[in-house]
């Protein structure tokens, strides 16, 4: 570990403010806080929250009230902790579940600090089961599972310390959400001084500012789901196993839901491991390290982002018919067509994108969805 100013990544958030993305660069703003681990630099997030709900019109100002929270907050060291460290290694872990004829695995996985893997498949396939597992909720099989982050007499509870498993079913829980908050903050051992602070920041960082005098009947999905992990990165884990979190959300949550724990995974303070399922494949997949894909409990493309280069498949929604498409793609190495109800699979070998753009736009085919699939689950769908 060493300490370091938060100057260099400070520069990459005033350029996010500066060029009109204030609400990615806020929550940036925020996580530099969190990496100070400091409450005073909380408390300075804190008094800008409470000035800007006062000012939301003056967008201009409260650009440069962020500016000069960004550099108060360069006055801070932090200790940097490497990503490299190994957090969980899985070797041949199989679940037979015998009677119901499902067998899951065998699966081998390294997980390190800084990684998000994507688990993705269709329902039935064992994306949960595979979750559990690595939470150590069932017994495996086969195969064995190392924790390397534990030192020592690596009991269940040693394990269970850092490392959290958010089913997609969360529990319903009685009273307001700050005070729920504050209450883990306590169980987890926040100091009492810096209680509130450090409750209100990460009620800050998971957009729940708003809602802190709220109960649970109160919130909607995916504000239910920020509570969830604005109390789960209270308890600062090492390991985090999500199911489905971003079921019944709208694409807008969707989407800072997986910025977020993208961002708050590469912490310099305390970078996580994250395996998160999900069925919305293009946001997983945009920001995983790597993806599971599993079918049948079977892990069929485990590092699906190597490629060799020498084809590409396009998915492609058109409003012609197939024998259009393929004609105007006849000059180029068309190996495969499939239409799979609402677009084509189009493989090409040893083509590039501009190549098949070109063609489709010299034969006047009115393209409504484009997309490359060559690295993405998506094609075996």
């Amino acid at each position: 570990m060493q300490s370091m100013m938060l100057n260099s990544r400070s520069e990459a958030v005033k350029k996010q403010i500066k060029q009109g993305n204030v609400d990615l660069g806020f929550r940036m703003i925020v996580d530099l806080a969190l990496d100070t681990k400091d409450a005073k630099a909380f408390q300075y997030v804190i008094n800008h929250m409470q000035w800007q709900d006062e000012h939301l019109s003056d967008i201009d100002l409260i650009n440069q009230k962020c500016l000069e929270l960004i550099d108060k907050l360069e006055t801070f060291p932090v200790i940097k902790t490497s990503e490299d460290e190994v957090l969980l290694n899985a070797q041949g872990i199989i679940k037979d579940f015998g009677s119901r004829k499902f067998s899951l695995g065998p699966i081998d996985l390294t997980i390190r600090a800084g990684d998000l893997f994507g688990l993705v498949g269709e329902n039935g396939n064992g994306k949960t089961t595979l979750l559990r597992m690595l939470a150590r909720d069932l017994e495996l099989s086969s195969g064995s599972i190392d924790y390397p982050y534990i030192k020592g007499k690596e009991s269940l509870y040693d394990i269970r310390t850092q490392l959290i498993y958010i089913p997609q079913r969360t529990p319903t829980w009685y009273g307001l959400v700050k005070d729920n908050l504050k209450f883990a903050a306590a169980h987890y051992g926040v100091a009492p001084k810096d209680n509130e602070a450090t409750v209100l920041l990460m009620m800050i960082r998971f957009g729940l500012w708003k809602y802190r005098n709220y109960k649970w009947s109160e919130l909607s999905s995916g504000y239910k789901m920020r509570f969830e992990l604005a109390r789960t990165f209270l308890r600062k884990p090492k390991l985090l196993l999500i199911d489905e979190p971003l079921s019944n959300l709208d694409i807008v949550s969707q989407k800072l839901i997986v910025e977020d724990l993208m961002m708050l995974g590469k912490s310099l303070v305390n970078p996580l491991g994250i395996v998160l399922s999900s069925q919305q494949l293009y946001e997983i997949e945009k920001i995983s390290t790597d993806v599971i894909f599993l079918k049948n409990g079977t892990p069929t493309n485990m590092g699906y982002k190597a490629s060799d280069g020498d084809s590409l498949i396009i998915e492609i929604e058109i409003d012609q018919d197939q024998h259009i498409l393929k004609d105007a793609l006849k000059s180029l190495n068309v190996t495969d067509i499939n239409f799979n109800g609402g677009s084509y699979l189009v493989e090409i070998n040893h083509c590039n994108v501009s190549q098949i753009l070109m063609a489709l736009a010299n034969a006047n085919i009115d393209v409504r969805y484009f997309r490359n699939v060559t690295n993405s689950t998506r094609r075996f769908f």
